[in-house]
């Protein structure tokens, strides 16, 4: 196998070690907000709400970089799965409306409207859950087989996994 092969099955793997990272930060974003809801002498609600935010700014900075650079990469050298990319940018268009709407509640969070931002995290985490998936099944294949590596993950899918 080429070094080149590597490198792009290695961007495969990054791609879904992001999304997995995602997945497990928004687990525990709404593990925080119950335990707060539950006992709010648990955490602080300045850090649950920073908490947040950076989940917020983390996903978006991830559908930002796919949107901008692995997005068009991946259309340039596969023409064919310009439809699948197309609706993969209107996940993230209603994504975005989510986290908006998120962002707004935590502005001013308090104990009676965590209800409503765990509501907008129930309904992120199933639209996530479905397009971290779907896109997995058709990004990740396709970058298997790229013939070069000029690219890095950060670049590509944003937020790198801790």
């Amino acid at each position: 196998m080429s070094t080149d092969s590597n490198r792009a099955r290695a961007l495969g793997r990054e791609l879904i070690d992001t999304h997995n990272w995602l997945r497990g930060e928004l687990k525990r974003v709404a593990r925080e907000l119950d335990e707060y809801r539950a006992d709010s002498t648990v955490r602080p609600l300045r850090e649950l709400r920073g908490h947040c935010l950076a989940f917020c700014r983390a996903l978006t900075n991830h559908h930002t970089n796919e949107d901008e650079t692995a997005f068009p990469i991946l259309a340039q050298r596969f023409p064919e799965l310009a439809p699948v990319l197309a609706e993969l940018g209107a996940d993230h268009r209603l994504v975005a409306d989510i986290l908006t709407r998120m962002t707004g509640l935590l502005t001013e969070v308090t104990a009676d409207n965590l209800v409503a931002v765990r509501g907008e995290i129930m309904g992120l985490s199933a639209i996530l859950e479905s397009h971290f998936q779907w896109e997995e099944r058709r990004i990740v294949a396709a970058l298997d087989e790229l013939s070069t590596g000029d690219h890095d993950g950060r670049e590509l899918f944003g937020t790198a996994p801790r």
